[in-house]
């Protein structure tokens, strides 16, 4: 983006200029204006700002059909960032594809929601405490049709639940 997009995208906009003297230091960056472009930006406010001793790791191979190759171009990976309303599931037993000691990071999603989780792993709350896991494979009306996680599961089919949960992020520790 150019400076002029990102005054623009403000809220209110504001000049080009003074995004400019933002970015360069000869103008103090408020918490306000700090809010203002990580908003126009599209990311959150802690991500423009130095965090000082960020966990940061060096990617030394990049591995593909043809094996491990070194990186074309410098790369780090940085730990995920955790994003309001994201829960974890704890796998305490090998099954389907996850293993004992995956920790599932998981999206909620609301019932508006929903179909962006078709196919996809979720999480659903049912009466109790208790929860179901599997594969969303369709949902018809307020209804919900999950395969569990493994070979020979049966279907199950939940009606209207509050919230679902959608895995996003698999840790694995080898």
């Amino acid at each position: 983006m150019t400076l002029d997009d990102v005054a623009r995208k403000c809220e209110p906009p504001t000049t080009p200029q003074t995004i400019g003297r933002l970015e360069t230091g000869t103008r103090t960056v408020s918490v306000g204006w700090l809010n203002r472009i990580a908003k126009a930006l599209g990311v959150e406010a802690q991500d423009l700002v130095d965090r000082g001793e960020a966990a940061e790791i060096k990617v030394a191979a990049v591995l593909g059909p043809g094996g491990a190759v070194a990186p074309r171009r410098a790369a780090i990976v940085v730990p995920p960032r955790v994003d309001q309303g994201q829960i974890a599931v704890m796998v305490s037993a090998s099954v389907g594809d996850y293993r004992s000691g995956d920790e599932i990071w998981c999206d909620t999603l609301q019932p508006e929601d929903f179909t962006n989780a078709l196919n996809r792993d979720i999480l659903v709350p049912r009466p109790a405490g208790r929860f179901l896991f599997g594969r969303l494979i369709d949902r018809s009306d307020d209804k919900l049709q999950l395969l569990p996680p493994g070979a020979g599961g049966r279907q199950q089919i939940v009606a209207n639940p509050p919230w679902i949960a959608v895995a996003s992020k698999l840790v694995r520790s080898l």
